[in-house]
């Protein structure tokens, strides 16, 4: 499994709204400089976001973005849903539907396990446990 800059670079955005919004917004041209982002790519990924319902946009001079909810409530699963779709590894595995095999299948029965691994891990944590690492290292700065 390999995630996309959409998943990365998503997250990093969040973690740039949740670290300096502080309650206010947080304006694209700040999150791209901040993050090495384009501008362009950026606004496609807030537009997801926003639609996915994990942030809001302020309009005028002082607009930006606000995350929808504290980030101890956003869990990455969250995220991942509404940029890259469900968390399956195999289109076959959650139903039967895709694959002829899928009653017979040995290996249907790993991937279900994974899958839900993989979906597990990304549920239980949060933004705000991301944010808590940053203040960890004692730099206040971050990398993903």
């Amino acid at each position: 499994m390999k995630l996309s800059t959409r998943m990365r670079y998503g997250i990093r955005a969040l973690m740039e709204i949740a670290l300096h919004g502080g309650g206010r917004p947080v304006g694209l041209p700040e999150i791209s400089k901040n993050q090495n982002i384009s501008k362009k790519y950026l606004h496609a990924l807030m537009v997801q976001l926003k639609n996915g319902g994990i942030v809001t946009s302020v309009r005028g001079n002082a607009g930006g973005y606000l995350l929808t909810r504290p980030p101890g409530d956003v869990s990455l699963y969250d995220i991942f849903t509404v940029l890259e779709g469900p968390a399956e590894l195999v289109e076959c595995a959650p139903d039967g539907r895709s694959c002829a095999r899928y009653e017979t299948c040995v290996t249907r029965k790993l991937w279900d396990r994974l899958g839900g691994a993989v979906r597990r891990e990304l549920e239980e944590m949060t933004l705000a446990d991301l944010v808590s690492e940053c203040g960890e290292s004692g730099t206040g700065t971050y990398e993903i």
